[in-house]
C-alpha cells in the first residue's frame, strides 16, 4: 500500500458506504461512528483480513477465544455475525458483505480498498484506487485484465496492511501498569451522579485481569502523605498527583453532561509520565436510566483500545447494571458508603449500605460490603447473614466479585476452609494482581489449617502487590507471631509504621508481642493504644487475658467488665459476648465452676454465634455441665456440617472433654483423633475472640493424665509450651506448665516435675490465693519436696 507523508493508511473501505478505522478500532459510515461491540468487531476484521476466503467456525474460535475455551462458541459466533449484519444492513438471504457457507463458515465478499483520496495525495495511489472495478463495469479484454490485476494487488495490500496493523498494535498499557480513576466531572446539576459514576467505572474496570486500579487504601494513604483528608475529592489534578506519587501509568478522567434530554459521557486516559492522551471515549444515553449502560460501553471500549485481549474482554465483561445495580440511587448510596468509610470507619457506613439494599433488594455487592463491615466490627453472625444473601445473588455480580463473595461465604458462613482455599487459588490465578485472595489465605485459611509458613508467603505477596494495603502487614505480623518469629513480626509492624500505616489492631499486636517477649515496658507503651478509637476495648480485653495468665483473677474480671462495657456502648453485642465466653473459659480452667456456668450463660444471652457457642460449650464442660455442653456441640454440628473448625477442633474437643468428665479417657482420645490434621491451627475463635487455639492438645494431655500415661501427657503439654505464639496469653499457656509438672510426676521424673511446678508457681507468685487450681498446685508441689 502506498504512503502519504511517510504514514501507513489506517483506514479501509468496505463496499461503497463503510469504512474501518484501524487506529481508532471503529466502523464508520459517512463519517458517523457505528456501534459494534468488541467481539463482532474482532470477527469482522478477521473476515476482512481473509476477504474472499472461507473462514471456518473452528478458525474463528481459535482466533477470537483461543483453543482451550469453555463457553458456548456456537451461539457467540451466531450472535456476532448477526450484529455485524445488522450494522452493515446486510441481508443474509442476499448478502453483500458476509456470505454464509452452510455447515462450514463464512466468507467476506464485498470489495476492500482505501478510502477516497484527499487533495495532495500520491497520484500512484489515486490510479491504483480508481483501477478497482465497480460492479457491472466493462472494458476491453486487456483493460479488464489490467484492472483485475490492479484490483487484486490493492486488495492484497489492503488485507496485508490490515492484518499487520491489527496484529501488531502496540498496547498503550501493559499488565504491569496501574491506573488512577478520578472523580467524574458532573455538569448535569443532578447530584445522583456524584461519586456514583466513578464507583461504577471502577467496578467495570476491576473485572479485567489485565488492568490494575490503584486501590482505595493506597489512594487514602497517598492523600494522607499529601496532607489531604482521606475523603478529598479526586479532581483531575489531585488524581494526577496521586498517579505520579504511586508510579502509575495513567489517570482516567470522566465527565457527564446533559444535552437536552440526553446525557453525554466522556472518558479520557492520560499518561502520567508524558501527559499524552492514550484514549478517549464518548457515549450518549437517551435517559437517566441508560447512563450505567453507556458507562459500561465506554469502559469496554477503553479496555480494548489500551491493549487488553479480546479473550479476557469477552470473558470478563459483565454489564455494569448486572455487576452492581440498575438503580442509580442505590449505587449512589453504595458509593457514598465507601467514601465515608475512608474517614469514619466501618460502623459508620452500615446505614448507607443498608439504604442501598432497601432501594434495590437484589444488590448483591451491597450485601457483600455490608457483611465485610459487620466482620470488621466483630459482628460475625450479622456478617454471615449478609454474606449468605450476597451468595444467593452472586449471579448478579462480575467474576471478580463472585470470587470475593464465594471465598467470604466459604470462610464466614459454611466455614469450609478447603473450599475457601480452592476459591482463593483460582481467584489469584485469574486475577494475579489482586492482593485480596492472598490476604484471605494469609490471614484466615492457612492459620486455621496450621500452615503458618504459607501464611507468611501469602502475606508477603499481599505487600508486594500493594504496599499500602494495611491488612497485608497485619496478617503477615500474625503469621510470624504464630511461628514464634517475634523479631520478624516486630519488623513487619515497623515497616507499616514507616509507611505511616496504622490501624487499631497494630496496638493489640504490639501488646501481645511484648507479652511474649516478657517486655513489661513495651506492654505498657502498647496499652496506651487504649486511647485510640477502635482499640480501647481490645486492649482492655488483652490486658484481662494477661492478668488471668498470671493468676490475678480479680483484676482480670474488672478489666473484662471494662472491655465489655466499651463494646456494649458501641452497640457491639457479639463482641461483648466473645469477651464473656473467654471469661467463662478462664473461670472453668482455673476451677471456678459456678462462675464459669454463669458467664457462659450470659455470653449465650448476648449472642449465639458459632465461636460464642463453642466457648460456652467448652466452659460448661469444664464446669461439669455435660448435658448443656453436648447440646451446644449438637447444635454446632447441625448448623455447620462443613465447618473445618467445628469438624476438626470444636466438636472433638467438647466431646472429648465430656468423655473425660464421664471417666472415659480412651473414648476421649478416640474422639480427638479427628483433630490431628489441624491441631496446631488457630481456629475462628482464636481469630475473633483470642481463645480456643491448641485446646484439642490440652484435652488430649488431660486424657493421657487420666490414663496414667505421664510421658505421653508431657509430650502434649510441651507442644503448647513450644508454640506460645499461637496460644499468646490464653491461660492454657500458663496451665500447661502445671500440667507438665503433673505428667512428669506421674512418670516418676521428680526433678523435671519440680522444675515445671516451680515455673508455674513463679509465674503465679502474685496470684489470688483463693483460686482452686492454685491451691491444688501448691499442695502438689509441697508433696514433691
Amino acid at each position: 500500500m502506498t504512503q502519504k507523508q511517510g504514514q501507513t493508511h489506517d483506514c479501509l473501505k468496505l463496499g461503497e458506504d463503510f469504512e474501518v478505522d484501524l487506529r481508532a478500532y471503529q466502523l464508520r459510515r459517512a463519517g458517523r461512528v457505528l456501534k459494534l461491540e468488541p467481539t463482532p468487531m474482532e470477527l469482522l476484521l478477521f473476515l476482512v483480513e481473509h476477504r474472499g476466503e472461507l473462514v471456518t467456525r473452528d478458525q474463528i474460535v481459535e482466533r477470537i477465544w483461543g483453543k482451550d475455551v469453555f463457553l458456548d462458541t456456537d451461539n457467540s459466533i451466531n450472535g456476532a455475525i448477526r450484529k455485524i449484519r445488522q450494522v452493515l444492513k446486510d441481508d443474509p438471504e442476499q448478502p453483500r458483505f458476509v456470505e454464509t457457507v452452510s455447515g462450514k463458515g463464512y466468507r467476506f465478499i464485498a470489495p476492500v480498498g482505501e478510502p477516497e483520496t484527499q487533495v495532495g495525495q500520491d497520484r500512484t495511489h489515486d490510479f491504483a484506487h480508481r483501477a478497482i472495478p465497480a460492479q457491472g463495469s466493462t472494458g476491453t479484454p486487456l483493460g479488464k485484465h489490467l484492472l483485475a490485476v490492479a484490483a487484486t494487488a490493492v486488495a492484497v495490500l489492503a488485507v496485508a496492511t490490515l492484518a499487520y496493523v491489527y496484529l501488531h498494535r502496540k498496547p498503550k498499557l501493559t499488565d504491569k501498569d496501574t491506573i488512577v480513576v478520578a472523580d467524574f466531572t458532573n455538569t448535569t446539576g443532578d447530584p445522583v451522579f456524584d461519586g456514583t459514576l466513578r464507583q461504577g467505572l471502577a467496578v467495570q474496570l476491576e473485572q479485567s485481569p489485565f488492568l490494575s486500579l490503584i486501590s482505595e487504601e493506597r489512594i487514602k494513604h497517598t492523600l494522607s502523605l499529601m496532607g489531604q483528608p482521606v475523603d478529598t475529592r479526586l479532581t483531575s489534578e489531585v488524581a494526577h498527583e496521586i498517579c505520579e506519587r504511586t508510579g502509575s501509568a495513567a489517570v482516567l478522567d470522566g465527565s457527564i453532561t446533559s444535552l437536552g434530554t440526553r446525557y453525554v459521557l466522556g472518558l479520557r486516559a492520560r499518561s502520567c509520565p508524558t501527559g499524552d492522551i492514550l484514549d478517549q471515549e464518548q457515549a450518549q444515553a437517551a435517559r437517566k436510566e441508560d447512563v450505567l449502560n453507556a458507562l459500561g460501553q465506554i469502559a469496554s471500549r477503553f479496555r480494548s483500545h489500551v491493549g487488553e485481549s479480546l479473550v479476557t474482554l469477552q470473558k470478563y465483561d459483565t454489564p455494569l447494571a448486572e455487576a452492581t445495580t440498575p438503580s442509580l440511587e442505590a449505587l449512589k448510596a453504595y458509593s457514598a458508603a465507601w467514601k465515608l468509610q475512608a474517614s469514619s470507619g466501618s460502623a459508620a457506613v452500615i446505614p448507607l449500605f443498608k439504604r442501598a439494599i432497601e432501594i434495590d433488594p437484589q444488590f448483591a455487592l451491597a450485601y457483600a460490603a455490608l457483611g465485610r463491615m459487620y466482620d470488621d466490627i466483630g459482628e460475625s453472625a450479622l456478617a454471615a447473614e449478609s454474606v449468605s444473601k450476597a451468595y444467593e445473588l452472586r449471579g448478579r455480580v462480575s467474576d471478580r466479585e463472585r470470587f470475593f463473595i464465594g471465598a467470604s461465604y466459604d470462610m464466614d458462613v459454611t466455614g469450609n476452609m478447603e473450599k475457601a482455599h480452592q476459591t482463593c487459588e483460582v481467584w489469584a490465578q485469574t486475577y494475579p494482581r489482586d492482593p485480596i485472595p492472598h490476604a484471605f489465605l494469609s490471614g484466615i485459611v492457612y492459620p486455621i489449617t496450621a500452615n503458618y509458613q504459607k501464611a507468611v508467603q501469602e502475606g508477603n505477596k499481599v505487600i508486594a502487590l500493594d504496599p499500602s494495603f494495611v491488612v497485608g502487614y497485619w496478617t503477615l505480623a500474625y503469621a510470624y507471631e504464630e511461628l514464634g518469629q517475634l523479631g520478624d513480626a516486630e519488623n513487619t509492624l515497623r515497616q507499616a509504621a514507616e509507611r505511616k500505616l496504622e490501624i487499631p489492631d497494630f496496638w493489640v499486636q504490639r501488646y501481645d508481642i511484648a507479652f511474649l517477649k516478657g517486655d513489661a515496658a513495651r506492654m505498657a507503651a502498647a496499652a496506651l493504644g487504649e486511647g485510640k478509637p477502635g482499640a480501647d476495648e481490645w486492649i482492655a480485653y488483652h490486658e484481662a487475658f494477661v492478668l488471668a495468665y498470671s493468676g490475678q483473677l480479680q483484676q482480670a474480671r474488672r478489666m473484662t467488665q471494662h472491655a465489655e462495657d466499651l463494646a456494649l456502648q458501641a452497640e457491639q453485642r457479639e463482641e461483648a459476648s466473645l469477651f464473656e465466653a473467654a471469661a467463662a473459659l478462664r473461670e472453668g480452667f482455673l476451677g471456678n465452676a459456678a462462675e464459669a456456668r454463669r458467664r457462659a450463660t450470659k455470653a449465650l444471652a448476648l449472642s449465639n454465634n458459632r465461636d460464642v457457642e463453642y466457648g460456652a460449650a467448652f466452659a460448661f464442660a469444664l464446669a461439669g455441665e455435660n448435658s448443656r455442653s453436648k447440646a451446644l456441640a449438637d447444635e454446632l454440628e447441625k448448623h455447620f456440617p462443613e465447618d473445618t473448625c467445628v469438624k476438626f477442633s470444636y466438636s472433638p474437643s467438647i466431646r472429648g472433654l465430656v468423655a473425660l468428665n464421664q471417666g472415659k479417657a480412651a473414648k476421649a482420645l478416640n474422639l480427638l483423633e479427628a483433630t490431628d490434621p489441624y491441631e496446631l491451627g488457630a481456629p475462628h475463635s482464636s481469630f475473633h475472640g483470642f481463645f480456643g487455639a491448641l485446646y484439642p492438645i490440652y484435652v488430649r494431655g488431660e486424657a493421657y493424665l487420666a490414663m496414667k500415661e505421664g510421658v505421653k501427657a508431657a509430650a502434649e503439654f510441651q507442644k503448647i509450651l513450644d508454640h506460645r505464639g499461637i496460644v499468646a496469653s490464653d491461660p492454657i499457656g500458663a496451665l500447661a506448665r502445671l500440667q507438665l509438672g503433673r505428667a512428669h510426676a506421674l512418670s516418676g521424673d521428680k526433678a523435671q516435675a519440680k522444675s515445671a511446678y516451680s515455673d508455674f508457681l513463679n509465674l503465679w507468685k502474685d496470684a489470688d490465693t483463693d483460686i482452686p487450681i492454685f491451691k491444688q498446685a501448691k499442695g502438689e508441689y509441697a508433696r514433691l519436696q
